[in-house]
C-alpha cells in the first residue's frame, strides 16, 4: 500500500472513531471529564493525521547544509594579541 493509500484507510478509521464518539456522547453525556477527554483525544488525531497527510503531500528533498570554505592562508596574528593560550598560562610565563 502506498502512503495515500494509508492515510485514506486511517482516515477512515478516524471517521468511524468520531461517529462512535458521538454515539457515545448522546449515551453518556458530554459533561464528565472522561468524555471529553475522549473527544479531545479523538480531535487531536484527527489534526495529527491532517498534519501527517499534508507533510506526506510535499516531496521530502533531503537539504545539504551549506558548505563554507575555509581558507588554507593562516590568520592575521593580531587576533591573538589580548587571549592567553588556553590551559597553558599567560604568554611569557612558565606553566607551574
Amino acid at each position: 500500500m502506498s502512503v495515500h493509500d494509508e492515510l485514506t484507510s486511517v482516515q477512515r478509521c478516524l471517521d468511524d472513531l468520531a461517529r462512535s464518539v458521538g454515539r457515545l456522547e448522546q449515551q453518556i453525556g458530554s459533561r464528565g471529564l472522561e468524555m471529553r477527554r475522549v473527544r479531545a483525544d479523538a480531535d487531536h488525531l484527527r489534526e495529527s493525521v491532517a498534519l501527517l497527510r499534508e507533510a506526506a503531500s510535499t516531496p521530502a528533498s533531503p537539504k545539504r547544509p551549506d558548505l563554507v570554505t575555509i581558507p588554507d592562508t593562516p590568520y592575521d596574528d593580531s587576533l591573538w594579541i589580548d587571549t592567553d593560550d588556553e590551559g597553558l598560562g599567560a604568554r611569557d610565563r612558565r606553566a607551574p
